[in-house]
């Protein structure tokens, strides 16, 4: 049987939701992208106004106020999206059990067996746009297909508040003239490469022999091959399914260019905080810490180390952490964002214990921060801090673990 995959993505999901909850907004340009004062930063979202302006998602906030200068900015409300989102599901769970979700914003739908209940993938799109319309007040576009690719391909083909069908008999028609960076998970990097070598659009690469693809690109050149002619076969998870944690990171745009050792120590403490209190929460210890580092001129970079033993403490990650910095950064310096991972993860049900005097420490300190942990939980955040903390209150002024923004779910696990 052949399947019907549905892919539904909101339109403009951050913007959309504020112009709804401030109707003053409606008429204006809007974009949802942090506080232009701190300089967290980037363009998370706009509506259609600000778009017709040619402000794009990710663009730094001064980028977008150079397009237009009447631009309203909104600071991102990741508790009322989440909310959103979660009532959006609840429409598509009367259709199909098999939802997957890709980001707040977009899921993908598995409806195969609901045609009998439901109609055909057109019908049952057309009314989940419907419904989300009249139910909750925005918008979405939804792709129809016969794999999940050429429906995000098709969700993204067409918007606001449209339904594309991409079928076995049209897909040529439809996908191949498409510029190749169109494809999920062709970037720039790829895009360029693939110019080198002649390949233009999602055509080209259809058409293109797997020995040289292989060659090129490896494993990942043959999974895009496969991705061009519709023959992915990557089935929809289902919406209880719950994914394997592989890594537990936070990072921070900071509100100030960090120029010496001690403001990126308060920085890699909190964020180091969080993560660990993260790894707590799951049961959870890693045996591997990444660091990211971007500076003001937006050069980024990532270093990891592997640890002797398994943490979960913040200490230990946040030394580990200000060590692969002072290797790889030399002053004079200003590092515009940093971020913390913890890697290599091992659950923590079944620890042997250790009798060393560097394990024994670890152990008291992991039991004072679950100790902290506590104490947040009933007073809040800034109830307790390092004294580290007191010396520059305008960068420790961040709830990295309740303010931590959402990225989206990885479609290859």
């Amino acid at each position: 049987m052949q399947r019907v995959i549905l892919h539904s993505d909101i339109n403009n999901f951050y913007a959309s939701v504020e112009c709804l909850c401030n109707p003053a907004l409606r008429n204006k340009p809007v974009a949802v992208g942090g506080d232009p004062e701190k300089r967290h930063g980037i363009v998370l979202a706009k509506n259609e106004i600000a778009k017709r302006y040619g402000v794009k998602t990710g663009e730094a906030l001064w980028e977008a106020r150079q397009k237009c200068p009447d631009i309203v900015f909104v600071p991102p409300n990741f508790e009322k999206y989440l909310r959103f989102s979660k009532m959006i599901k609840e429409i598509y769970a009367d259709y199909t059990d098999k939802i997957e979700p890709f980001g707040l914003d977009e899921s993908w739908l598995d409806v195969t067996e609901s045609r009998s209940l439901f109609g055909s993938g057109r019908t049952i799109a057309d009314e989940i746009r419907k419904r989300v319309k009249t139910e909750l007040g925005i918008t979405v576009s939804v792709g129809v297909s016969f794999n999940k690719i050429f429906a995000k391909l098709g969700s993204d083909m067409k918007k606001p508040d449209a339904t594309t069908e991409i079928s076995p008999d049209n897909f040529c028609e439809k996908v191949w003239p498409l510029p190749v960076g169109e494809l999920l998970y062709v970037g720039p990097a790829t895009v360029r490469k693939l110019r080198h070598y002649g390949i233009y659009t999602i055509g080209d690469l259809a058409k293109c022999d797997t020995k040289y693809l292989e060659y090129w690109f490896g494993k990942n050149g043959i999974m895009l091959w496969q991705f061009a002619n519709g023959l992915d076969t990557s089935p929809v998870s289902n919406l209880y399914a719950k994914s394997l944690i592989k890594s537990v990171g936070n990072s921070t745009t900071t509100p100030k260019d960090l120029v010496c050792d001690d403001d990126v120590k308060i920085t890699l403490y909190l964020l180091s905080e969080s993560v660990a209190a993260r790894l707590r929460e799951y049961k959870l210890m890693c045996r591997t810490v990444q660091i990211y580092v971007r500076d003001k001129e937006l050069f980024s970079f990532e270093r990891q180390e592997k640890l002797d033993e398994p943490v979960c403490v913040s200490t230990k990650i946040a030394e580990t952490a200000f060590r692969l910095f002072k290797e790889h950064v030399k002053q004079p310096y200003a590092i515009r964002s940093l971020g913390v991972r913890a890697c290599d993860l091992t659950m923590d049900t079944y620890r042997q214990m250790a009798l060393l005097p560097e394990s024994v420490k670890l152990q008291k300190q992991e039991d004072l921060e679950t100790a902290v942990d506590a104490i947040r939980r009933r007073f809040g955040h800034f109830a307790i801090q390092r004294g580290l903390m007191l010396t520059d209150k305008t960068l420790s002024n961040l709830n990295p673990k309740d303010d931590h923004v959402i990225h989206p779910v990885a479609f290859m696990r």
